[in-house]
């Protein structure tokens, strides 16, 4: 008291800087009130004191609106929770707070989206970096780590349990699901197409539900090369080949193995014979030139498509699982590219335009019957320019029947408008024309007709035979393709007729796809020495534009691979043959056409999250296991939230499954699960 009565305080300079502050403080805080405006008010912050149970609440009040509290609790670093409901006008969403400055900003545009390479000034190029490996590291598996340890993150983990997958039966041993449903082909109206060899998939709930088991005695297949000339005998313990074939050349049995001249019934002095015969007959035909894709139908043993691998030629050989039912079994135990499939009543898996040739020799197949529909299939396949080889006895022998089949047979290739190039022995070679000029100059009502022009001739799966002829592209798509090896990385013209988002970015998308997976495969070859693995038989489940299969030839790998193509997405299966790859097309909801024990890798990179949309994990995982061959290997790139019900089916058939990160590192959004098939199993 005695110091507010002292007038020497009142007039020293603390006093005076005191009371300055005060008027300062109490005027700016009436022109705040009274003089905001409701875009731009001041924002003034209170704290109430606790009282009772209530928790302390950091509020906030717009100057003209005093009665109004906001709850702020997010903004102010308060350890003291929130317990009871908020005030009817209270918010606590930072997006109700409005700055005092400027006005609230207007919400950004919807980000446009686009496919291909983009630059830093939003144009498409091909200069672009798929990421850095290091030579040390695989995607970076030299960490050890197996499986990614739960997070603070996340609320609740999901456990898988899957029962262990038991052994089928011994009769299972070659079972092939949608080819041997006994009970299917019983309740067939029809047969005398040939109708029982083709697909007829067990209902749903009656698939595979256990391990097809190996034959006793099974060994890990005889690498190649030495593989095109002999298997173990163990592996495909059937001899009824040997009793029919035998004097053709076709395969023989010495003691454990099975021996493979490289003969057949046209060619019974071997196939590099045979094949330099049709080279001599039509220069033109210039085998890994020109040359690359070749389909050769009724293929025995496939020894054609065997000894044309040398002449840097990939086969797709293919038999139906008739009286000489291991046919292609022996084939893909030798390491050559094979499937089972049949001409009836419905199109082959492959898209229009895919063979450069395809052949026949001794095939048994009545090519004229039905208005000649079955031929009009192999022109679908047929590239524009390519050529049809038939080796049979109605091009030789002067039998009356024989030769009345002969001239049927020119008379649908004439109006076909193929051209017969030679005729030499016992083989005949068409040509087909390169556009439709010829189709269109034929006389009204001429058979077969030209299909109707909203026919898609790459529609193929569950499609029936059509007894009419696929037009070609007006723009000559399909057969431009350039020679062999260039045409592997040369983008096709039919990439632009791929029903995908993108259309001017798909050069960019091809490139950079191949890119990507050449980079993958490098890395995998250099420090996981993948050069040393017998790798052979390669599938590829969720092929795209068939990169992966790319990089394997680009990195040397002595491997073939069969591309899928699932239904599910975009059918680039004309771009994979263009680039001189073979490929088919399947839903992995059904199971696939081959044998058990098919291949010795298979590589999946985004197929499941896709497909568990469709059908069950373990269905595929099941069909995985059955065309796998003891000893094989799996490699699924896929997304996190897939992944340890993977793994959990992997244990359940007897797997030995690893998670691991990719070279993006453990934050990435998806893994890499490899496993292995051990060659013994109880």
């Amino acid at each position: 008291m005695k110091l507010l009565g002292n007038v020497d305080f009142l007039k020293s300079p603390t006093a005076i800087k005191f009371s300055a502050f005060i008027f300062i403080s109490v005027s700016f805080f009436y022109l705040g009130k009274h003089w905001s405006d409701g875009s731009r008010q001041l924002i003034f912050f209170s704290r109430q004191s606790p009282t009772g149970t209530t928790p302390s609440l950091a509020t906030i009040a717009y100057s003209p609106n005093l009665n109004k509290e906001f709850n702020i609790s997010a903004l102010i670093n308060t350890t003291e929770p929130e317990t009871e409901p908020k005030p009817a006008g209270s918010v606590n969403s930072k997006e109700n707070l409005v700055s005092v400055s400027e006005p609230a900003a207007p919400p950004p545009p919807d980000r446009i989206k686009s496919y291909g390479i983009v630059d830093e000034n939003g144009t498409m190029s091909d200069e672009f970096e798929i990421g850095e490996f290091d030579p040390d590291l695989v995607e970076n598996w030299g960490n050890g780590t197996e499986i990614e340890a739960e997070t603070e993150k996340e609320a609740v983990r999901v456990t898988f349990r899957v029962k262990k997958f038991g052994l089928c039966k011994e009769n299972m041993r070659e079972y092939i699901p949608c080819l041997d449903n006994v009970e299917a082909i019983k309740r067939l109206k029809s047969t005398h197409r040939g109708e029982r060899f083709e697909r007829h998939c067990p209902e749903k709930g009656k698939g595979l539900t256990c391990l097809v088991p190996a034959p006793k005695g099974y060994k890990p297949p005889i690498p190649w090369p030495r593989s095109r000339d002999e298997v173990w005998f163990s592996n495909v313990p059937h001899t009824r080949l040997v009793d029919d074939k035998g004097g053709q050349n076709w395969i023989a049995r010495a003691k454990d193995k099975f021996k493979f001249p490289g003969g057949g019934t046209q060619f019974i002095h071997g196939a590099d014979q045979y094949l330099d015969q049709i080279s001599k007959m039509v220069p033109e035909i210039t085998f890994g030139n020109h040359i690359r894709v070749v389909l050769d139908v009724g293929c025995g043993v496939a020894s054609f498509g065997a000894y044309l691998l040398s002449r840097n030629v990939i086969t797709m050989s293919i038999a139906p699982k008739d009286v000489h039912e291991n046919q292609i079994q022996f084939a893909l135990e030798r390491g050559v590219p094979a499937m089972v499939a049949a001409f009836v009543t419905r199109r082959l898996l492959y898209p229009s335009q895919a063979f450069d040739l395809i052949h026949c020799s001794r095939c048994r197949i009545n090519w004229t019957r039905d208005d000649g529909i079955l031929l009009l299939e192999v022109n679908r396949m047929l590239r524009a320019g390519g050529y049809f080889a038939w080796a049979a006895q109605p091009v030789y022998k002067h039998e009356e029947a024989l030769e009345e089949q002969w001239k049927e047979m020119l008379d649908l290739t004439t109006n076909l408008c193929w051209n017969l190039v030679k005729k030499e022995g016992y083989i005949a070679i068409w040509q087909k024309p390169f556009n439709n000029s010829c189709y269109l100059s034929r006389e009204t009502g001429t058979s077969p007709p030209l299909c109707d022009p909203d026919d898609d001739p790459d529609n193929v799966w569950y499609v029936d035979l059509k007894a009419c002829i696929s037009r070609l592209p007006e723009n000559g798509y399909g057969a431009n393709v350039v020679p062999w090896p260039a045409r592997l990385q040369t983008p096709p013209d039919r990439l632009q007729s791929i029903q995908i988002d993108s259309y001017i970015a798909r050069k960019e998308l091809f490139k950079a796809e191949s890119k990507y997976w050449n980079e993958i495969v490098a890395s995998y070859v250099r420090a996981l020495h993948w050069k040393k693995f017998k790798l052979r038989n390669i599938l590829d489940m969720r092929a795209g534009f068939g990169g992966f299969a790319a990089a394997l030839i680009d990195n040397q790998l002595d491997a073939w691979v069969l591309n899928v193509v699932p239904v599910s997405g975009p059918n680039t299966l004309p771009v994979i043959y263009d680039r001189g790859l073979i490929g088919v097309m399947h839903d992995w909801c059904e199971p696939f056409d081959t044998y058990p024990r098919t291949y010795d890798f298979l590589h999946a990179a985004g197929l499941f999250s896709t497909e568990r949309k469709r059908c069950n994990m373990s269905t595929i995982m099941l069909e995985m296991d059955r065309i796998l061959r003891p000893g094989g290997r799996v490699y699924i790139r896929d997304s996190l939230d897939v992944m340890d019900e993977l793994q959990d089916i992997a244990k359940a058939m007897g797997w030995h499954p690893s998670l691991r990160d990719t070279s993006e590192g453990p934050h990435a959004s998806y893994r890499i699960l490899t496993c292995d098939k051990r060659l013994l199993r109880g």
